[in-house]
């Protein structure tokens, strides 16, 4: 199976630090001409050597290894496939090095897309009833996480120094949350019938009220949201940073992102999680009942174990709804998301819907060539009442074929016989043969002749429509 090369971000960040091959070269105790033909792209990057490029150029593994770059070429390809800018078919080596040598001036394309997007939309007549503007902060929420890998090291910290405190096992921990919520923040903590909510904090008559439809581990996730409520503001602040967010609907969102983010954090502490995560081979289900959480918070929890020094496994994640809707998403493992249109209907996380309680796994492969050992589980929360349909979704995850081995996901599997071609989307997307193909590629014309019947459910010709 092949493997991404990373030359150009070799090269990009070697030039960065005003490195000469030869000079590099010496501190990675390799030979120029080697260095020479990495950084062209003629030679694969091997474990160890991507280890000490990372120690040498003091980058993190997801920068090094071109999951950025390749993040942000998906990006510019959905951008410029676009019809309604009226573009020639713009040549994948200028996607590459603009992603590659020019990744600020590529990121303010993709932000103004977006922003005119949104404006594309409203002026379209995408309005409320009261004609008030409909904006997006989710995509400043989702854009704030994506930048940062997932991790906060200052609610890391404010979690560990709170567990520490509590001095807790596992199978403790929600008793000793409880019990500081009593204790130090005065709250009457009470579980009952809640109409339209799954948790109700009432800071006026100091009660905490939790609805009975929630599991037990969920009670527990609700009672760290509390505690880090009360305790954890400042962290949350600095944890955003400057610049503020833009709209106060964006601010609202990335704080409840990151009280989420700081309660996972206090249930799973860093260092324990990181270790069983390890010991278990990353089998989420077992994970889960050791530290008394749910499948999707522990897979979230995953998501997020990118600490300078001690890093885990880098994973995508997301959660999708039976229409298709992505409400959560995080790609620590470069998984290149298309950001403006549905996903690929072969990637197994349109599959686990039909597999209740099993984890479902696949080989993806990208058509440049990247792979992902993937894994999804459907989850269903407690319905409100009789008759309507309990909520559905999808839990996905997934990290780079070269770290499939270990995964407990991947024993038994052939790793390259079991791999699957998916696109990003259908309309970025030239794979010829899908039976799977809901829309045809933006970038070229269709071919329709009524005495031919394809496999394919659009046949196209090769060259821009």
């Amino acid at each position: 199976m092949s493997r991404p090369m990373i030359g150009r971000t070799v090269r990009r960040l070697r030039q960065e630090r005003d490195l000469t091959q030869q000079a590099l070269a010496v501190r990675l105790g390799i030979s120029a001409s080697y260095l020479n033909l990495i950084e062209h792209d003629q030679r694969a990057v091997t474990a160890g050597l991507l280890i000490k490029l990372t120690d040498v150029l003091q980058v993190d593994l997801a920068r090094l290894s071109g999951q950025t770059e390749r993040q942000m070429e998906a990006g510019l390809r959905e951008v410029l496939s676009d019809p309604m800018l009226g573009l020639e078919a713009v040549p994948e080596n200028e996607v590459t090095a603009l992603a590659a040598s020019a990744p600020n001036a590529a990121r303010a394309m993709l932000t103004l897309y977006r922003a005119w997007r949104v404006a594309r939309e409203d002026a379209s007549g995408i309005a409320l009833p009261s004609g008030r503007r409909m904006l997006l902060p989710t995509e400043e929420a989702r854009d704030l996480f994506h930048d940062r890998a997932n991790h906060f090291p200052p609610l890391e910290a404010l979690a560990e120094r709170i567990g520490a405190e509590l001095g807790a096992a596992p199978a403790e921990l929600n008793h000793a949350i409880a019990e500081r919520l009593r204790q130090r923040h005065g709250l009457r903590i009470l579980v009952g019938p809640l109409e339209g909510a799954l948790r109700r904090h009432d800071s006026a008559t100091r009660t905490l009220m939790l609805s009975e439809s929630l599991p037990r581990e969920s009670r527990g996730f609700q009672m760290a949201f509390t505690l880090m409520l009360l305790e954890g503001t400042e962290a949350v602040q600095v944890a955003i940073g400057p610049p503020e967010p833009s709209s106060t609907e964006a601010a609202q969102l990335i704080r409840i992102g990151l009280l989420n983010y700081a309660a996972g954090a206090l249930l799973m502490p860093y260092a324990p999680f990181l270790a069983a995560a390890q010991a278990l081979r990353h089998d989420v289900e077992a994970l889960a009942a050791r530290f008394g959480v749910s499948f999707e918070q522990a897979c979230h929890r995953l998501s997020t174990l990118q600490r300078e020094g001690a890093r885990g496994v880098p994973f995508f994640f997301l959660r999708v709804d039976p229409a298709g809707n992505v409400d959560k998403r995080f790609s620590a493992a470069g998984f290149p998301f298309a950001r403006f249109g549905g996903s690929c209907p072969k990637w197994i996380v349109h599959r686990a819907f039909d597999a209740p309680g099993a984890v479902r796994v696949q080989v993806a492969k990208l058509p440049d060539g990247a792979a992902f050992l993937c894994f999804a589980r459907r989850v269903e929360g407690p319905a409100p009442r009789w008759g309507e349909p309990a909520p559905l979704h999808v839990i996905a995850m997934g990290c780079d074929i070269g770290r499939a081995g270990e995964m407990a996901y991947a024993d038994g599997l052939d790793l390259d016989a079991a791999a699957v071609g998916i696109g990003l989307s259908c309309r970025l997307c030239e794979r010829e043969d899908c039976r799977s193909r809901a829309f045809p590629p933006l970038e070229h014309r269709l071919a329709l002749d009524p005495a031919v019947e394809s496999a394919s459910p659009w046949r196209f010709e090769r060259g821009r429509g």
